[in-house]
């Protein structure tokens, strides 16, 4: 029962630089596994930090999807050999689809800013791309589910999506990139 596994935070068995998987195997904290782990619990964080802003309420359900979805891939990780689930990565196709249909086309890169909402999406939206880059790291050297890659791949583009839709929403208008 995970309230009896949480009963007891300061356990001291990390002191010694590892770190326990859900299988009860121990890691160095700097292996390529729990980093990957890390970052990912660093993207759900600053998903909440995100949810402390006043959102759309149908942008601010789907973000607490995504930390939901974000703890089941955390899980996948800290457990080998789980799958993780391909709905999840069908629903962001579909929340891009929907997402990105009134948005205009873009004729260039856009600068990670606007309003501040949609700054924090673009923070989280790089920390993805941060997840997505450790978990390649892992998978060359590990055998893991693939969907956790895809998924945090087409995240980071529903979330650049998001911070466009966010701009929108607040009348900021999107800066593009300079070319010099």
């Amino acid at each position: 029962m995970m309230a009896n596994r949480l009963n007891k935070i300061v356990t001291r068995t990390g002191d010694d630089g590892t770190t326990g998987l859900a299988n009860g195997i121990r890691l160095s904290k700097d292996s390529a596994r729990i980093n990957a782990l890390g970052s990912v619990d660093e993207l759900n964080s600053h998903l909440g930090v995100l949810l402390a802003e006043s959102l759309p309420q149908d942008i601010r359900e789907e973000v607490l999807r995504i930390q939901n979805d974000l703890f089941d891939l955390g899980a996948t990780l800290a457990l080998p050999g789980t799958v993780f689930a391909q709905e999840k990565l069908a629903r962001l196709d579909d929340c891009i689809a929907r997402y990105n249909t009134d948005l205009p086309p873009l004729k260039e890169f856009l600068l990670p800013n606007g309003s501040r909402a949609a700054a924090l999406c673009h923070v989280a939206r790089s920390v993805a791309r941060r997840a997505e880059r450790d978990f390649c790291h892992l998978a060359q050297s590990e055998t893991v589910s693939n969907d956790v890659g895809r998924y945090l791949n087409r995240l980071s583009d529903l979330l650049f999506v998001l911070c466009r839709v966010l701009n929108r929403a607040t009348g900021e208008t999107e800066t593009l990139w300079q070319r010099n």
